[in-house]
């Protein structure tokens, strides 16, 4: 007698019965569920020199804003927590519901690593691929350790690894017209 293993998909109603303790965050990906603690002290320095800048831009051209760590919940089956975001004023009057949660995906997602062979695989692929399905412009990689940023941008449909900038590098991005930030800046 043979028996299949069904995988169990989460939905954003089983979070609700879940544990709630300060420094823990659910995530789900398609119905696969993410358990993370708070991340260390060097991780939100990272996430918030990134916010820092763009936030700066942002007033600067009131094209957009910046906000930390929002919550993304467009179905069911998927709950997201991006450690920053840019959204344009025009998007985000389109993914932002009446109680302020976000029922879609900004034009750009920020993402700071953290160690563990999990946490890597949920930002490098379960999270590219969905951000990649959501239609985000583009996704940008902070490696705190390598003090490096991968940019992802959509092309042809999917989000593709355009550049891997380093400490003396300039990020800039279409997106985001006359933002300019020196890499190494970000991871101080």
């Amino acid at each position: 007698m043979s028996r299949t293993t069904e995988q169990i998909r989460w939905t954003i109603r089983d979070l609700d019965v879940l544990p709630q303790s300060e420094g823990t965050r659910y995530e789900l990906i398609d119905g696969e569920l993410f358990v993370t603690r708070s991340p260390h002290r060097k991780h939100q320095q990272v996430s918030g020199k990134i916010f820092s800048a763009l936030d700066d831009w942002s007033v600067t051209s009131q094209l957009g804003q910046a906000i930390p760590a929002p919550g993304i919940v467009p179905s069911d089956a998927d709950n997201v927590i991006p450690d920053v975001v840019w959204v344009s004023a025009a998007r985000l009057s389109q993914i932002e519901d009446e109680a302020g949660h976000f029922t879609g995906f900004p034009e750009l997602v920020v993402e700071v690593l953290s160690p563990g062979e999990s946490n890597l695989r949920r930002d490098r692929e379960a999270k590219l691929k969905l951000y990649s399905i959501q239609g985000v412009q583009e996704y940008w990689i902070a490696d705190r350790w390598a003090q490096r940023l991968e940019i992802y941008c959509r092309d042809r449909g999917q989000l593709i690894l355009q550049v891997t900038l380093l400490a003396t590098d300039d990020l800039t991005s279409p997106l985001l017209p006359g933002f300019r930030c020196r890499v190494g800046r970000l991871f101080v």
